[in-house]
């Protein structure tokens, strides 16, 4: 059996929609480095990580093993988004278990854009009294953010109002093991 080399596509249709290439596996890879080491500066001691899933798997398993810490790590899963727009509201279909009580915490999201689902997490998360939050998100989108907290983010890349998918993010389900990420064509 002979394997050959897939070319990275430069455009993908998902469902009805098509998404060209916005962010390249490379350039996900060396901002993950980057946000680890800033991690790893802080070296912070009874750390907990929260991965936010489904679409901060990618992203946080690539982060994880690029740090030199070693942090728990405690699955949260909430739904806020239909199709393209945020729902306004944030559904809890999994959730913490674990006390948080003085541990440094890391909610990590793939991205961060209105805001309401960090504020939710957020607030109910200080209610456990841990030692300090921060949030680590791969995407940020500062213009629509509007989540009323002053909080300590963490980002790789500050994007434009766009939608995207890849590398965990995806449209209506689908998109989410792409290894680049993709913004929707307009």
């Amino acid at each position: 059996m002979t394997l050959k080399p897939l070319k990275m596509n430069k455009k993908v249709t998902l469902h009805d929609k098509n998404f060209v290439l916005f962010k390249t596996q490379d350039q996900i890879n060396n901002t993950i480095k980057k946000i680890a080491t800033s991690i790893n500066s802080m070296n912070p001691i009874n750390s907990v990580f929260i991965p936010v899933l489904n679409g901060s798997f990618m992203f946080t398993s690539d982060l994880c093993k690029e740090l030199k810490i070693l942090p728990e790590i405690q699955f949260i899963k909430v739904k806020s988004y239909e199709d393209f727009e945020s729902s306004g509201k944030v559904t809890e279909l999994i959730g913490l278990k674990d006390s948080l009580e003085g541990k440094t915490v890391f909610i990590i999201e793939d991205i961060v854009d209105t805001g309401i689902t960090i504020s939710n997490l957020y607030n109910k998360i200080k209610l456990m009294n841990p030692k300090e939050i921060y949030v680590v998100t791969l995407l940020f989108k500062p213009d629509k953010y509007n989540g009323g907290l002053d909080i300590n983010i963490l980002y790789g890349f500050s994007i434009a109002n766009d939608f995207v998918v890849g590398y965990g993010m995806d449209y209506n389900e689908l998109g989410r093991n792409l290894k680049e990420i993709y913004v929707l064509k307009e």
